[in-house]
């Protein structure tokens, strides 16, 4: 994949759903509370994709790449093994070299976490070394419009 964008039809409230393993839980069975980032970051990689973007066929050609700036989660319940959760992806906000996102977990109708993340774009400058840059206008163009909080239907 290029910065050419996809054409699938990308809704403002995006999800995956995917299983919890032995490897995401602690001895107990519960999950350990970084992989619930993991499933976060799965579900957003999965949004661009859908949106016709490969941040590895990004990075290799050289146009730059998202990084994670920052963090914020609320840990309601636990999920536990074998449960099918719905990670679901936001578009909070849309900056000039960054993109906020509103995420939750979901196991049925309750909510597990719900968090804030937000990314920002970076691209190598000539000496190759990663420097914060705009994000690319194929990838701006083909974005949803940002969710307001009270638009939110599955946060």
């Amino acid at each position: 994949m290029s910065l050419e964008p996809g054409t699938g039809d990308v809704s403002p409230h995006f999800h995956i759903e995917l299983r919890v393993y032995w490897e995401d839980t602690d001895a107990g069975g519960i999950v350990f509370y970084g992989n619930y980032l993991k499933f976060m970051e799965r579900a957003r990689t999965d949004w661009l994709r859908a949106l016709g973007f490969s941040q590895e066929a990004m990075r290799q050609q050289g146009a730059g790449m998202f990084v994670v700036t920052a963090t914020a989660l609320k840990y309601e319940l636990p999920a536990r093994l074998d449960d099918v959760l719905r990670v679901t992806v936001t578009l909070a906000e849309r900056g000039r070299a960054s993109l906020s996102f509103h995420q939750a977990v979901w196991r049925g109708t309750e909510r597990l976490t719900q968090g804030e993340i937000r990314v920002g774009w970076v691209a190598p400058d000539a000496s190759g070394r990663l420097r914060p840059g705009r994000l690319p206008v194929a990838v701006v163009e083909a974005l949803p419009d940002p969710v307001t909080p009270s638009a939110r239907r599955d946060s």
